[in-house]
């Protein structure tokens, strides 16, 4: 889903990158009026002073890009606004490129997908470590993470949980009789070498077989991508496969559980600015290092959930929670 299929379409890519070399702006790039909060307009800024945000163009990434661009305007900055751009590989050659300037990235993505590693690393300050400084190398600076951490999990439909029996962390799933142990999943997370059968595994289960540890294959629905959160909260099966920050799982009351044996990789976001960016304008790291202790899970949930299931605009969204923060105030 969304990060994890980066098949993104070569020509949508060059298209991203000539309207940023023709410095244009997407017809997406409006933002409301903001005035500085506890985000302050810089004292020396020189008169001029420019940078352009990316983002990618799916809920949670225009959510983060607007938040991106309300803050650097109400620094100061004169902002070029590239967020909404289709596919991770061309907001990737954006940065590496130094067309744009800053961004809002996944640690996991980047160590994965972007540099080539096999394995993530669930650790979450590991990962950001060993990714921030493989990116020095190609004149990235990522600063300090965000709690948030939009990584695989699997939920359960709230009312369900006390059927079987308190379950709060995938370990229990292996104390469950048989016949609950129902999964619904989507193809390419059942098909990863990182997905469904490897977790499996991790927690003493098996699909197949007849032994204490084994789950019927008809025990398992391979959905397409979307579906599971409506599966899972129609009782369709007992454990869902979502990303922790989607807005269903709020909206839906969806309950999820802890990878107590830390299987999956650390996707925690984190601002990514140019390194000459960052050196031309170090009072740069304040202001994202203010916004990045907010950006939770829960707080993400809220936000793509306002876009998802109320219909919001992304930037209506970041501009009202940045007001309820205090970082900036209505212009």
């Amino acid at each position: 889903m969304k990060r994890r299929t980066f098949a993104a379409a070569v020509l949508a890519g060059a298209t991203a990158l000539a309207l940023t070399g023709c410095g244009l702006q997407p017809a997406t790039s409006f933002v409301p009026a903001a005035e500085p909060g506890s985000i302050k307009r810089i004292d020396d800024l020189p008169e001029g002073a420019h940078i352009t945000v990316t983002a990618k163009n799916f809920t949670e990434q225009l959510v983060l890009g607007k938040i991106a661009v309300l803050a650097a305007k109400a620094a100061g900055f004169d902002v070029t606004d590239e967020t909404n751009v289709p596919g991770s590989v061309a907001v990737r050659q954006l940065m590496t490129s130094h067309q744009a300037d800053m961004t809002y990235e996944y640690t996991g993505t980047a160590w994965l997908t972007y540099m080539g590693h096999k394995q993530g690393i669930p650790d979450k300050q590991e990962q950001y470590q060993a990714v921030r400084e493989e990116d020095l190398q190609n004149g990235l600076t990522w600063l300090p993470p965000a709690p948030m951490n939009n990584t695989y999990a699997f939920a359960v439909r709230k009312e369900a949980v006390q059927d079987l029996g308190g379950i709060t962390k995938l370990s229990q799933i292996a104390d469950l009789p048989t016949d609950e142990r129902t999964f619904c999943v989507e193809s390419e997370f059942n098909s990863r070498s990182d997905g469904f059968k490897p977790m499996l595994a991790k927690y003493g289960l098996q699909i197949g077989g007849s032994g204490a540890n084994s789950i019927p294959s008809g025990n398992v629905d391979i959905l397409d991508t979307g579906t599971v959160y409506t599966a899972t909260d129609r009782g369709k099966c007992n454990f869902g496969e979502v990303f922790t920050t989607d807005g269903r799982i709020k909206s839906l009351g969806l309950e999820v559980l802890e990878d107590d044996k830390g299987f999956f990789p650390a996707y925690n976001v984190a601002p990514v600015l140019s390194t000459a960016t960052l050196e031309e304008y170090p009072q740069l790291e304040d202001v994202y290092d203010q916004i990045s202790p907010e950006l939770t899970d829960a707080t993400l949930q809220e936000l793509n959930r306002q876009v998802d299931v109320e219909g919001r605009e992304p930037a209506d969204v970041a501009f009202d929670w940045m007001v309820k923060e205090g970082f900036i105030t209505k212009g």
